[in-house]
């Protein structure tokens, strides 16, 4: 199998439908949450609302520069978001989500395998496959919180 169409596999496990690595996806977790739940502070932590936007935030950059925009993304921003004030708005930004994460896969099936290891904007970020790796992983790790704090409340 070619490394593009193994990366976009690995980072729909993690969003859509995997069970082999946290035996659990974000669609599993965020699709039957309600908007009270998802935006619940529990203690001192983020969210499950601002976790979810924030993986998000970190895709659709990506997405721009897949698609040959700039790189705009900063970690400084990476958590601020309007407040989310009901069911709609909820769902409206999960809808996003999805959409964006779709279209993440896409963009990875369809990189040539050759781009994987090619800079990604500049050297200091290092490749495509890297940004791609860190993505993946991240997601992990904020799936992770999630599911904790869904015990918790």
């Amino acid at each position: 199998m070619k490394s593009n169409i193994e990366l976009a596999n690995r980072f729909k496990e993690v969003i859509f439908d995997g069970k082999w690595i946290a035996n659990t996806n974000y669609q599993e977790q965020l699709n039957d949450l309600s908007w009270q739940h998802a935006t619940q502070k529990v203690a001192n932590m983020n969210t499950i609302a601002d976790l979810a936007q924030h993986i998000h935030y970190y895709i659709k950059g990506l997405n721009q520069v897949f698609n040959g925009g700039t790189l705009d993304i900063r970690d400084t921003c990476s958590f601020d978001f309007a407040p989310i004030l009901s069911q709609i708005d909820w769902e409206k930004r999960l809808q996003k989500f999805w959409n964006d994460s779709n279209e993440f896969a896409s963009l990875i099936e369809k990189m040539p395998n050759d781009k994987l290891d090619s800079v990604f904007v500049y050297e200091k970020y290092g490749s495509y496959r890297r940004n791609i790796d860190a993505i993946i992983e991240h997601a992990y790790y904020h799936l992770g919180q999630i599911v904790l704090i869904k015990k918790m409340m």
